[in-house]
C-alpha cells in the first residue's frame, strides 16, 4: 500500500492545470471537457502546450513506477501498484478536490516502465485510429483496451498485466461521455478549439 500511495501523490501533482495556468492563463476546469489532461490542454491553450503536458504527464506516470523501483527494489507487484496510484491519483487528484485527467498520458508513461512492448502496440492502436477518424478519445479507449490484452497475451496473468486491465476499467470509465457523444456525432474533433464554458 506504501507504493500505491506514492504512485498517487505524484500522479496526484496537477502539473497540466498549472502549466495551463501560469503560461496560458487558462482555468483548465473552465474550459472544453473541463479535464486537466494534455487533450484539453491542446484544444483549449495551444498544440504546444498540450504537447509539453502530455510529455510532462507520461514522465509522471513514469516516475512513479521508478521511484518504486528503487525503494522496493525485486518487488514488481510494488512498482506496478505505484503505477496503478498514479494513474488513479491523475484522475482523481487530491489538490483539484478529486476532478483531474482521464489518464491516458500517464498510463503511457507507467506501462512504459512496466510494460513496454505492450505499450508500443497501444501507442501504434492509438496512432492509428485517432488518424483515422480524428478523434482523440476513441484512439484512447481501443488503445487503452489493447495494452492489457497485449501484456496478457505476452506474459500471462502477472502484476503488469491485472494493473494495466484496471488502469483500462479506468480510462474507459473516464470516457464514457466521450463515447456517447461519438455515438451522437457531437464529439470534437481533433483541432477543433474548445471553448470557455459559462
Amino acid at each position: 500500500m506504501v507504493a500505491a500511495l506514492i504512485g498517487y501523490l505524484i500522479g496526484s501533482l496537477p502539473l497540466g492545470f498549472l502549466i495551463a495556468r501560469g503560461r496560458g492563463g487558462v482555468d483548465l476546469r473552465r474550459v472544453g471537457s473541463g479535464n486537466v489532461g494534455a487533450a484539453n490542454v491542446y484544444r483549449s491553450v495551444s498544440r504546444s502546450l498540450g504537447v509539453l503536458v502530455m510529455l510532462v504527464d507520461v514522465a509522471k506516470g513514469a516516475s512513479g513506477v521508478l521511484l518504486a523501483r528503487l525503494l522496493f527494489p525485486g518487488a514488481g507487484e510494488q512498482a506496478a501498484l505505484a503505477g496503478l496510484g498514479a494513474i488513479v491519483g491523475h484522475v482523481y487528484p487530491l489538490w483539484l478536490r478529486f476532478a483531474g485527467g482521464k489518464g491516458v498520458a500517464v498510463a503511457c508513461g507507467v506501462f512504459s516502465v512496466l510494460a513496454p512492448l505492450a505499450t508500443l502496440s497501444a501507442a501504434v492502436c492509438f496512432v492509428g485510429v485517432t488518424w483515422v477518424t480524428r478523434y482523440v478519445s476513441l484512439g484512447s479507449v481501443l488503445a487503452s483496451l489493447t495494452l492489457p490484452a497485449v501484456e496478457w497475451t505476452r506474459a500471462g496473468a502477472g502484476p503488469e498485466s491485472l494493473v494495466a486491465a484496471a488502469a483500462s476499467v479506468l480510462i474507459v470509465f473516464r470516457h464514457r461521455g466521450n463515447l456517447a457523444r461519438i455515438a451522437r456525432r457531437t464529439e470534437r474533433r481533433l483541432g477543433q478549439r474548445a471553448v470557455v464554458n459559462p
